[in-house]
């Protein structure tokens, strides 16, 4: 079967606009958050967000909108846009010049695209505002396009004219990593030589602020502290939006282009709690089985993973959960892989989580460095047992494990190799 690799890597995040900024913030455990002001008013209880800053997106008329001067987008691609649109369309602009391709590279029928993303429920509003006030007939004609979920690929396939696979993926915040599973499936059977995976969500008033409702929400008013996985006295998540970009390609194509991977993706399993529409597992069963089938299918030992980046959102029950799982796939693998969650520095990204986290350890794993837990003060007894760095480890390591959870009890485990 052919080998997949990480050959490119475009980013729109709370902790940088670009790789080396990224990779630095990521080592420096500098975080993304700030007060969004949105979100300080009296009726409002939590406060902090994982902001996207050198973008202004708040208009409901992408013309009103600003981007960093480097990129140049038509008019004509804005109108059917989201914000989370926009944000991959600048983050596949990245991957596609750190990956060194071509043209003809993006367009044929070899290379395909997988995206994801929650829709826009900012300009789901908007449209259906002005359809109950103004009339049917007083609605954008690309406003379906540009809010439902399936927006980003809609967008991405026309703008870059892919002519291979595409598909959206929903699978909440399983979502991006699914896509990257079943994107390492394309190459693997021989149907792909190069796919593009994206992950992306607004990340405003409309896609975070009803995750309060459900009490997930940090309710924090220091940025310093509100995301703290892992931490006894964590409250919630931080949410985050932006984009992530991932191209993939096989070893043939590798070798064709001389490109530089960043890592080589070895393959990933998926498994289901069963259990609860919104909660894990108690025991972490659904998250186990992931790793356990991604451990079987590259054939990796647990004793071999050198490093977890948790999905760990900083949620009571969430957090507990997955440490109970990674206990149960690492009892006697030694002292365990190191184990920590990015959510402390760029908050949760929702659909976006997986891509972005799964980019993260290929910029780790290409630059020899393991990032540290920040903001954890006092370990949950719940979560002892697992080996967590406070620090960033600044060695090298050779295997990086992903995971990703979402709604209904969806859970997928994802392998990369130092290259």
């Amino acid at each position: 079967m052919p080998r997949v690799f990480i050959t490119g890597l475009g980013f729109v995040t709370s902790i940088g606009n670009d790789a080396p900024t990224v990779a630095r913030n990521l080592r420096e455990l500098r975080h993304g958050f700030e007060l969004y002001p949105p979100f300080q008013k009296p009726e409002i209880p939590c406060k902090v967000v994982g902001t996207i800053k050198g973008f202004t997106t708040d208009s409901t008329d992408p013309e009103d909108w600003t981007f960093p001067s480097r990129y140049r987008i038509k008019r004509e691609l804005l109108r059917s846009m989201a914000p989370n649109g926009l944000f991959a369309h600048c983050a596949m602009l990245q991957a596609i010049e750190d990956a060194g391709l071509t043209e003809a590279e993006i367009s044929n029928p070899q290379t395909g695209l997988y995206a994801a993303s929650g829709g826009s429920p900012y300009l789901t509003n908007h449209h259906h505002e002005r359809l109950n006030k103004l009339g049917v007939m007083r609605c954008s004609p690309l406003g379906i396009v540009a809010a439902i979920v399936g927006t980003l690929n809609f967008n991405l396939v026309a703008a870059f004219k892919i002519l291979g696979a595409s598909c959206g993926f929903s699978s909440a915040c399983a979502s991006s990593a699914h896509a990257l599973g079943f994107a390492f499936d394309e190459l693997t059977l021989g149907r792909q030589q190069r796919m593009f995976v994206i992950g992306g969500e607004d990340g405003n008033v409309d896609a975070i602020l009803p995750f309060a409702g459900m009490r997930t929400l940090s309710l924090q008013g220091d940025p310093n502290r509100a995301s703290r996985p892992f931490d006894a006295g964590r409250d919630g998540f931080v949410g985050t939006g932006g984009a992530t970009v991932l191209v993939l390609e096989t070893g043939d194509e590798v070798t064709r282009r001389g490109a530089k991977p960043y890592a080589e993706f070895l393959g990933w399993g998926q498994a289901s709690d069963g259990y609860n529409v919104a909660i894990s597992h108690p025991e972490g069963s659904g998250s186990a089985a992931a790793m356990n089938n991604a451990l079987r299918a590259t054939g990796i030992a647990p004793e071999a993973v050198n490093y977890v980046n948790a999905h760990a959102t900083s949620t009571l029950i969430g957090d507990v959960s997955e440490a109970r799982a990674l206990r149960s796939v690492f009892q006697g693998a030694g002292p365990g892989p190191l184990v920590s969650s990015t959510k402390a520095l760029t908050g949760h990204g929702l659909s976006l989580a997986g891509a972005m986290e799964s980019a993260f350890c290929a910029l780790s794993l290409r630059e020899g460095f393991v990032p540290g837990n920040a903001h954890l003060e006092n370990l949950d007894p719940e979560c002892a047992g697992l080996n967590i760095p406070r620090l960033t480890v600044d060695r090298p390591v050779d295997i990086m494990m992903k995971n990703s959870s979402g709604f209904g009890g969806a859970n997928v485990a994802l392998v990369f190799k130092h290259v």
